[in-house]
């Protein structure tokens, strides 16, 4: 069973492992993550334990961070006080000001720093001494009332207090740039719909989303967001589809249309009969998809974890080390030596690598979201920001997978000519005959005589003439002449009265911008493009030279479509895809990417990445937001890791003061979580 809590005031990424670990080893967990980002906690347990799990919980996280409130995710979540925080550092730091200025004597000097050190450093020093208790010894707040401590010890009261004023000034601002993501985060996530009109007995009544059935009909006001998905049945509107998209286009929306939760409503009054339950509806699964996305980690943010768990306790080591062996070998006074350890521990701290990888990672999800593309994890944009293969199906992906009439042929009148063909094809449910019936905008002719020919076509009389429409196998069947029309798509050819009048070639149209999508793709360097269908060889062919694929594989099986994409799979390979049939290739591939807005559920639950809009133009989009966040988090690596070993040099052969290691702690952590917040920007 699991069971989900929201965990109020961690404004700590060292602190989320801290929980993590503790919950972990608590007898009967399966599974225990803290995701620091959403700042959610999941534990897996079985049924029978979770209660006194949960409760041990509880107990675990006040001991390890008494900061942190434990609360279930519907509880109102309380806005973070900040002015304390702000009113607290400038008392210190006017304070500071003042005792730098007159200078006072001893002992007032040193009674004077003592106040103004504990005022701003309280909790600070509050934290280290309750984490040692529990045997988090290497933490940030330990590191930090050591090597302030250490400084008082030594004689250096304008710099303890100074650096732990500069301490707080930067945790303050990392907390905000923090909660500012967040926030972002959560923008995307304000299209849950507050409440549903369901119309009972001819009265509107305002219900929760969730208490709607399938088959309820319900009422959505200009205004208002579409609450569940559904068809119209009365009304016409025009729909902002944005949260959903990334298009800031409206679209417009008639009767018998589907409509989708997390539109927003613009216009006209709608009716909608509701067709799937809040839970299973798409603004619910999109809400799933990005408050979760974080807690499936890339191998960068566990690689990052590993390295913080291990790097502290050995700088820690070294500064020991460096504040004993030396003066003990030369013979040099201890002070020198104490102050150079105690810089080397206030640069220990891995706070920079340890929030602003994984913030990368979060920014990264959510500025895919605002562009239409939902990524399910960090791990899935480190896989897309590496792909060198793009596979495409064909119907539904490339192409609508609507039938439609490309080109009219004919001897007679067009006009006269259509009305007979769809009069000849109104009672079949085939999607070429619908396509013939829905193109004639006109009133249709009565029929007698219709016979269906399995696999060939229809015989049928329509104002005393006998026509014939169907394939070529039609016209040998009744020995009809004829020339083979050589065009892409399927040929329905049309005779009366045994001589050939015209045809209709009917296909499934391309999307829009397809090939220019695929330039894109092969700009931004994907070496290969494939194409996997069931169609026949002479569409899937002509189609793949029109858009410009590399492959094109015709003819398959759902099995065959894996065999084919085992043989890619030599290299990096995301299969685009958004049948029922797909949904074994989006899974075996190194990256699904579905077609999330009329794409069938298997698809979408099987993929990695959803685009909601249904347009592979997005697919070159998904890719360069993958490419800028793994640079980003790049930048931060490389960033955070090469000020701290250069400062620690610094600071080791003395040149490096504690101002320094204070900004190549928190000045170093402030800035990378600044570059970490550019990865919410998409053009």
């Amino acid at each position: 069973m699991e069971r989900i809590y929201r965990l109020d005031g961690l404004d700590c990424a060292n602190c989320a492992t801290k929980i993590e670990r503790s919950v972990q080893q608590i007898n009967g967990v399966e599974k225990a993550q803290v995701d620091f980002m959403s700042t959610k906690l999941t534990i897996v347990a079985p049924e029978k334990d979770i209660e006194r799990i949960s409760e041990e919980a509880k107990e675990v996280i006040h001991k390890v961070e008494p900061e942190v409130e434990v609360n279930n995710i519907q509880t109102e979540k309380k806005e973070e006080n900040s002015k304390g925080k702000i009113i607290q550092i400038v008392v210190a730091l006017v304070a500071l000001g003042l005792l730098v200025i007159f200078s006072p004597a001893m002992p007032w000097k040193l009674i004077a720093y003592l106040i103004v050190y504990l005022w701003i450093g309280h909790d600070v020093l509050k934290t280290a001494i309750t984490n040692s208790f529990h045997g988090e010894i290497f933490d940030e707040n330990f590191l930090m009332a050591i090597a302030t401590i250490g400084a008082i010890v030594i004689g250096e009261y304008p710099e303890a207090v100074a650096v732990m004023l500069f301490y707080q000034v930067g945790e303050f601002f990392q907390d905000y740039a923090v909660e500012k993501s967040r926030k972002s985060i959560r923008s995307l996530v304000a299209i849950r719909p507050d409440y549903a009109n369901v119309i009972q007995d001819g009265h509107v009544k305002k219900v929760a989303p969730e208490t709607i059935k399938v088959g309820d009909q319900i009422l959505i006001k200009p205004g208002e967001k579409v609450p569940l998905d559904g068809i119209v049945r009365k009304g016409e509107s025009m729909l902002d589809t944005s949260a959903l998209t990334g298009e800031s286009v409206p679209r417009s929306i008639y009767p018998e249309e589907q409509i989708l939760s997390g539109f927003i409503n613009q216009s006209g009054q709608l009716t909608v009969e509701v067709t799937t339950t809040f839970g299973e509806s798409t603004v619910s699964k999109i809400l799933d998809l990005v408050e979760n996305a974080s807690s499936k980690k890339a191998p960068a943010e566990n690689f990052i974890t590993s390295f913080a768990r291990y790097y502290t306790p050995i700088v820690v080591g070294l500064a020991v080390l460096l504040a004993v062996v030396p003066p003990l070998v030369t013979g040099d006074p201890f002070y020198d030596w104490i102050y150079r350890a105690l810089t080397f521990l206030v640069i220990s701290c891995p706070c920079a690598l340890v929030i602003s990888v994984p913030l990368s990672f979060f920014g990264g999800i959510g500025g895919a979201s605002k562009a239409g593309v939902l990524i399910k994890g960090s791990n899935y944009i480190e896989t897309l920001a590496n792909v060198e293969t793009l596979v495409f199906d064909k119907t539904g992906t490339l192409t609508k997978g609507v039938f439609a009439v490309q080109k009219v042929e004919t001897t007679i009148d067009q006009k006269k000519f259509l009305r007979y063909v769809a009069s000849a094809e109104q009672s079949s449910s085939h999607p070429i005959a619908q396509s013939i019936v829905n193109y004639v905008d006109q009133p249709l002719l009565p029929v007698s005589q219709l016979e269906e020919i399995a696999g060939f076509g229809i015989s049928v009389e329509i104002e005393g003439h006998h026509f014939l429409v169907g394939n070529e196998k039609l016209l040998s069947k009744y020995d009809i002449p004829f020339s083979a029309v050589d065009e892409i798509g399927t040929i329905v050819y049309v005779t009366m009265d045994g001589t050939l009048i015209g045809h209709l070639v009917i296909a499934d149209e391309l999307k829009e911008n397809v090939a220019e999508t695929l330039k894109k793709v092969k700009e931004l360097g994907i070496k290969r493009t494939v194409m996997l269908t069931g169609d026949n060889h002479r569409i899937a062919d002509a189609i793949g030279k029109k858009i410009g694929i590399d492959q094109v594989y015709s003819e398959l099986l759902p099995e065959d479509k894996v065999l084919h994409l085992e043989e890619e799979l030599q290299q990096k390979t995301a299969f685009v895809g958004d049948g029922m049939n797909d949904a074994p290739v989006l899974a075996r591939s190194d990256i699904g990417i579905a077609m999330g807005g009329l794409g069938s559920d298997a698809a979408i639950e099987a993929a990695d990445v959803v685009i909601m809009d249904d347009q592979p133009a997005k697919i070159p989009v998904a890719i360069r937001i993958a490419r800028k966040t793994m640079k980003i988090v790049k930048q931060n690596i490389v960033f955070a890791i090469g000020i701290k070993i250069f400062v620690l040099i610094l600071g080791a052969l003395g040149f490096a003061t504690m101002y320094a290691a204070v900004f190549a702690d928190v000045g170093v952590t402030v800035i990378a979580v600044l570059n970490a917040m550019r990865c919410l920007k998409i053009n």
